[in-house]
């Protein structure tokens, strides 16, 4: 079945902007420049996006995998889940659209603070759901205290991915991936349990 001509119109105007702020820059990037890269009108532009900002927005979800459908995992095992969490990587398709775009998204956002604060809560949105569900498993299953502060120990996990991904052009390739040792990390923090790790002494927010 042919693809619907608004969907087509909306997939070009998608791929052409993000070429765009690769080569140009999202400030140096107008609407008119991806309407003639795109081929298709402002007008047309217009009713799918209502500003460049949402156009921006879309676009980094596509090249972030933010478009589609959280995957749920529950493997039963919180070191597991947690792993998993800090290690899932975006679309392979787009990693160095994802590389060029970085210091520009960073330097955007300083400048127009409303749109930073929305993409800081959206590309961060799914991460914290994810973990959050996975540390309410954990007390379910008795492997963490229920006075868990979890604002804490969602900073504690992410944190750290935050700080290496700004910084990953400065890290060898060959570096293990931090993630497996965070998770760990974390897990002996808090768990509770007679299990794999040992009992940790309680903070005053989770006593």
């Amino acid at each position: 079945m042919a693809r619907p001509r608004s969907s087509e119109a909306h997939q070009k105007v998608l791929r052409a902007a993000l070429a765009l702020f690769c080569e140009r820059g999202i400030e140096a990037t107008s609407m008119d420049a991806i309407a003639r890269a795109s081929g298709v009108s402002k007008a047309t532009i217009y009713n799918h996006w209502h500003d460049r900002d949402a156009l921006l927005m879309e676009v980094m979800e596509m090249i972030h995998g933010l478009d589609r459908t959280p995957e749920e995992f529950d493997s039963g095992d919180l070191l597991t889940d947690l792993t998993w969490i800090l290690t899932r990587k975006p679309p392979g398709e787009f990693e160095a659209e994802r590389t060029r775009l970085t210091a520009s998204m960073i330097a955007y956002s300083k400048l127009h603070a409303e749109f930073g604060k929305a993409w800081r809560s959206r590309v961060m949105e799914p991460a914290r759901n994810a973990i959050k569900k996975a540390l309410c498993r954990g007390i379910e299953r008795g492997d963490l205290s229920p006075a868990l502060d979890f604002n804490l120990a969602e900073a504690m996990l992410l944190g750290p991915m935050v700080y290496s991904r700004i910084f990953q052009s400065e890290r060898n390739a060959s570096d293990p991936e931090i993630g497996p040792k965070v998770a760990e990390a974390v897990v002996r923090a808090y768990s509770i349990s007679g299990g794999r790790f040992p009992r940790h002494t309680q903070s005053k927010s989770a006593r």
